[in-house]
């Protein structure tokens, strides 16, 4: 019901309080029972018809979803303190303090936005948006998903060391600065990473002007623009004046990820995923587009890199995302990898 209800918020924009009342401090049996039966009756008394109660996790976390409450913050907020105020005055009348100690009770808003809440808290791998991510019977796959990107990390680092090494010194004489790129980026559920690539840019360049380039790109998709007015380029601005000459060949190639095969023996990416998003970014987001960082490690590759790269729209990259992390088997990421080096190869949509 809740990833119901949250995929109802994303096409109607209206959020919903979602309350757990987590019983795990009672000892399981008569005594918890005895609690549950008590919470239930009070959270039922006080409770729409339209609002949904029931077990989140059976016998020890009652959720109750509280729906079609406008969307303006102040209404919100009043809203749940009355329910919190009534909840509460209800249980003390038929449980005793020190019983009513042990209950613990928290309260989300989705989507979190409407609670005025910044982007590093929606994307808190601990926040209520994890809550929607549903990984049953994915354990096993996505184990000897990580097998394998270890396997291949691994090989692709020790073969490709000499290139590695070579494009390491090209760099370095090429231009002033580090050899590679260190960048904050989103992961799984919203979890910082250090992101490594080969610098293709001058040192000290002033990044406000790729904030203000993605905050546009992404804005353009909900002004209702026509889709080959933002069809020119997606994340990399087309001439950049900051990109080194070697720079522009490490980017046409590609050569530029070679050392995200780091960030994925290190655990904080995959070989195929989503591509991983920059901080700022995620500020700009949709409701829809948060599905990209919360449901699979970010990739190398991908369905976006392998399809439509940087000739997309921002919403199209997204919507390859999504699709692929719905359907994501190890044979979709076999299909991906093996038709990666074919899009390297024709630089399709790279600057």
């Amino acid at each position: 019901m809740l990833r119901l209800e949250s995929k109802r918020t994303e096409r109607t924009r209206t959020p919903f309080l979602l309350l757990f009342l987590d019983l795990q401090h009672f000892h399981v049996g008569a005594e918890r029972k005895e609690v549950a039966k008590k919470v239930s009756d009070v959270l039922f008394s006080l409770t729409r018809e339209i609002d949904i109660k029931g077990w989140y996790k059976y016998d020890r976390v009652i959720g109750a979803i509280f729906v079609e409450l406008g969307s303006i913050d102040n209404v919100l907020l009043q809203t749940q303190t009355e329910i919190a105020e009534k909840l509460y005055r209800g249980l003390s009348e038929c449980i005793d303090h020190s019983r009513l100690d042990k209950i613990s009770m928290s309260w989300h808003v989705f989507p979190d936005t409407f609670n005025g809440l910044s982007a590093d808290i929606l994307l808190d791998s601990n926040g209520p948006a994890s809550l929607l991510v549903d990984r049953r019977g994915k354990r096993f796959p996505l184990l000897l998903k990580r097998m394998v990107d270890v396997i291949i990390s691994f090989l692709v680092i020790i073969l490709l060391s000499p290139t590695f090494l070579g494009l390491a010194i090209l760099v370095k004489l090429s231009s002033k600065g580090p050899v590679f790129f260190r960048q904050q980026r989103i992961g799984l559920l919203g979890k910082k990473f250090v992101f490594y690539k080969f610098r293709s840019m001058q040192e000290d360049n002033d990044p406000a002007v790729h904030k203000e380039y993605v905050k546009n790109l992404i804005a353009a998709g909900k002004d209702g623009s026509s889709l080959e007015e933002h069809k020119s380029n997606v994340f990399k601005i087309k001439n950049d004046p900051r990109v080194t000459r070697f720079g522009r060949f490490l980017r046409k190639t590609s050569l530029d990820e070679l050392p995200q095969f780091f960030n994925v023996l290190k655990g904080d990416m995959s070989v195929v995923g989503p591509r991983p998003p920059i901080p700022y970014e995620c500020e700009s987001y949709d409701i829809w587009h948060r599905k990209r960082v919360l449901l699979m490690k970010p990739g190398i590759t991908g369905l976006w890199q392998v399809k439509g790269r940087s000739s997309t729209t921002f919403d199209e990259m997204v919507r390859m995302d999504i699709k692929y992390v719905r359907e994501w088997s190890l044979w979709l990421d076999f299909k991906i990898m093996i038709q990666t080096p074919f899009a390297v190869l024709l630089c399709k949509g790279a600057y």
